[in-house]
């Protein structure tokens, strides 16, 4: 079996490059949310208000400015191949490559070297790094810049079994209704259900990566994504917490096995500038 050589500097490189765009370019399935929402969007107010974002965004892209003044914890996301064998540190590689797109795209550096003692590092890192080992002999790497603002409203509850399918609707719900205007609607959500207290979360985070337009391949997730997003619309919170029908653009569940007395269920936030941008190496 032949391995692939992967540099580091590519890394550096590609994780730079893709720091720059997913401040700067909303994803296209969430501009095409946002677009729709608008079309349909029946309060006055609420209409009026989607408008004024994307208008932002547009300035954005017109400008090659960050599409949110947060720009946010770098997660990064990479799908190792097997048969990739990486020259140099791969941790070392990417946290190079966010120090350089920050710093040279003048992108906000939010990042604090410890939680309590709140010193700045002054260049966005460490990067938040997820490394899953897939077939083959690619580097698949995303970058999924994430603010706090809607990080901080994000939840994660351990259910009994025995509240089932109707206690992770709830579960959602309350968490959308707590939040409130707080994470800029209109939002995002990333579900995660199954797996372990730690797994869940990650599920929830994993789940935003997926492109709006692409449902749960299971159909009993795809239906309880729709009905979810119906029933969070429902509840009028509105774009900027201004009342109307769209609260949120979409909801992505990803979902896991689980122990027998476990329901895990954990819902990740993210505002209607949910950024992402991916790269094959």
């Amino acid at each position: 079996m032949k391995i692939r050589e992967l540099k580091g500097e590519a890394i550096t490189e590609a994780v730079r490059q893709l720091c720059l765009q997913a401040n700067r370019t909303l994803p296209a399935d969430v501009k095409a949310a946002m677009d729709q929402a608008i079309r349909a969007e029946p309060w006055p107010l609420a209409r009026q208000t989607l408008g004024l974002l994307e208008e932002n965004l547009g300035a954005a892209a017109q400008k090659e400015l960050p599409i949110c003044q947060d720009t946010g914890m770098a997660c990064v996301f990479i799908e190792l191949g097997q048969d990739v064998h990486v020259d140099g540190d791969l941790t070392a590689a990417v946290d190079e490559g966010v120090r350089r797109g920050y710093t040279e795209g003048y992108l906000r550096k939010s990042i604090t070297g410890d939680p309590l003692q709140r010193k700045n590092t002054e260049d966005n890192t460490p990067a938040f790094l997820t490394l899953h080992l897939v077939p083959g002999d690619r580097c698949r790497i995303t970058v999924a810049p994430k603010g706090a603002g809607s990080e901080n409203m994000s939840r994660l509850g351990m259910l009994k079994p025995a509240d089932g399918v109707q206690g992770v609707r709830d579960f959602v719900l309350e968490t959308v209704r707590l939040a409130g205007s707080n994470p800029c609607p209109p939002i995002v959500l990333g579900v995660g259900v199954g797996g372990s207290f730690d797994h869940c979360a990650a599920l929830a985070k994993r789940a935003l990566l997926r492109p709006l337009d692409t449902p749960n391949p299971d159909p009993y997730y795809a239906a309880l994504e729709k009905e979810l997003l119906q029933a969070v619309n429902a509840l009028g919170i509105g774009p900027q917490g201004f009342g109307g029908a769209t609260t949120c653009l979409g909801v992505s569940i990803e979902q896991a096995p689980t122990h027998v007395a476990c329901l895990p269920v954990a819902v990740n936030i993210s505002c209607h500038v949910t950024r992402r941008a991916s790269v094959v190496l």
